[in-house]
């Protein structure tokens, strides 16, 4: 069972499944900051990004697991390719509709701004969206990155190494992995999704991201009907917010005070 460390965090039942929640500055007021892990992700390989942010910001924020990651419900079945969608447009409104906001700021990571762009775009009130390393199609950068982290998987001590932040490692891997290597993923994309996007936008991306190249930010700037910011960070990868947090919190922050 997972260790609950401090009186931020909980247990809630969404979707009929156990969902492991953090909230920061329950103290504050304004509209919520949300936020949504990467593929591999859960509320504590955040680190210290969301609490930073709600301290800078004065405005509360929550950080969940997802279904099949961290300390959430175990992954019992294998995902399908509609697998983002369903988390955009079932879980995350439960999600957002118990904090009782209407209008969040969504700040994504990978799957999690996939997530929060299908969200935006399916016509929920968003007061902004932070995009961090964004996926709305399928690259064979991504492809051959992440074919080469399950056979490393299949040969090191990834897993162990999982298991401090993951109840079942294994299939959170593969419930992962397994769907971005199939190939009915191959024509994922959503890029239309992108069109009804109507709130103001950050995008920030790694200049050597592995799993990624500045072609996922292009398109997204020319699906949107506005201008939308954009930071590139020299040196970084996937995580530019965990390797180079000074720069990514600071734009972060100043797109969050340029919104009210």
């Amino acid at each position: 069972m997972p260790r609950l460390p401090d009186i931020a965090t909980e247990l809630v039942e969404v979707s009929g499944r156990t969902l492991h929640v953090r909230h920061f500055g329950r103290e504050h007021t304004g509209p919520p900051l949300v936020f949504l892990h990467e593929g591999l992700g859960s509320v504590d390989l955040w680190r210290d990004f969301p609490a930073e942010l709600v301290d800078r910001t004065r405005l509360p924020g929550v950080a969940y697991s997802r279904y099949g990651n961290g300390w959430s419900a175990s992954l019992a079945e294998a995902r399908g390719p509609d697998y983002m969608h369903r988390e955009a447009q079932v879980d995350l409104p439960r999600i957002v509709a118990a904090m009782g906001s209407g209008s969040p700021i969504l700040i994504g990571h990978s799957d999690g701004a996939s997530i929060a762009i299908i969200y935006a775009g399916s016509g929920h009130p968003v007061g902004g969206l932070v995009l961090i390393a964004p996926h709305v199609f399928v690259e064979p950068e991504t492809v051959a990155s992440i074919e080469s982290m399950s056979e490393s998987f299949a040969t090191s001590d990834m897993s162990e190494k999982m298991a401090s932040y993951h109840r079942d490692p294994v299939a959170t891997f593969h419930g992962w992995a397994d769907i971005w290597l199939s190939p009915g993923f191959r024509d994922w994309n959503i890029e239309s999704d992108i069109r009804g996007i109507r709130c103001p936008t950050l995008m920030v991306q790694g200049d050597a991201d592995e799993y990624g190249t500045e072609r996922q930010l292009d398109a997204i700037d020319d699906g949107l009907s506005a201008p939308a910011d954009r930071l590139l960070v020299s040196g970084a990868g996937h995580s530019p917010h965990l390797s180079h947090p000074g720069p990514v919190a600071d734009a972060v922050v100043d797109f969050i005070d340029r919104l009210a």
